[in-house]
């Protein structure tokens, strides 16, 4: 009995370069994605993108539930981020309540605070320590962060301008009202 093979055949030159081709651009997209979350979205100078922000309820901004960035167009934004769980964030929150408290009545200089990965009842107790009044909404699934955000952790201050461009970050705690006030008032 004579046995017949066929030879195997390997898979043609062209499909294994369209494969490769095929995973290399697949690999470059996933690169630049990776570098893309990596970095934050606005740097000092640059136009903030756009968000929105549901305010946590009591800490409404002009009976307002929630909020655009672009509906604070003409005034000066000073955005905190912090979390009841941050030490640091304890030390600047009286100092950040005062500076609202001297600026809210003028209305062209608005304090946000984004409260970063934390509970409702851990928020809500802050606020309460701290008698703080201004604006405050949750940022659970970190979306403003990944704007904002420079990864170094919380408290971190953003000060945007009356045109929406990011002029100042501050990284930290503030050490007093002046030190908030001088930053706002390099910007006007």
């Amino acid at each position: 009995m004579t046995e017949t093979t066929n030879p195997k055949r390997g898979v043609p030159i062209w499909v294994q370069i369209i494969i490769w081709i095929f995973l290399v651009g697949l690999l470059a997209l996933v690169g630049f994605g990776l570098q893309r979350a990596r970095t934050p979205m606005a740097m000092t100078g640059d136009r903030v993108p756009d968000f929105d922000l549901v305010y946590y309820a009591g800490y409404e901004y002009n009976g307002k539930t929630q909020m655009k960035l672009s509906d604070f167009q003409g005034k000066i934004v000073v955005i905190n981020i912090w979390a009841s769980w941050c030490k640091p964030c304890e030390q600047e929150a009286p100092e950040l309540e005062q500076t609202w408290q001297f600026y809210k009545d003028a209305g062209d200089v608005v304090i946000i605070g984004v409260d970063y990965v934390d509970t409702p009842a851990g928020a809500n107790e802050y606020l309460q320590k701290f008698n703080i009044s201004f604006p405050n909404a949750p940022d659970l699934k970190s979306n403003i962060s990944s704007i904002l955000n420079r990864q170094m952790g919380v408290p971190e201050t953003y000060f945007i301008d009356r045109e929406g461009i990011l002029r100042h970050v501050k990284i930290g705690p503030f050490g007093s009202v002046d030190e908030i006030q001088a930053v706002i008032e390099s910007i006007e």
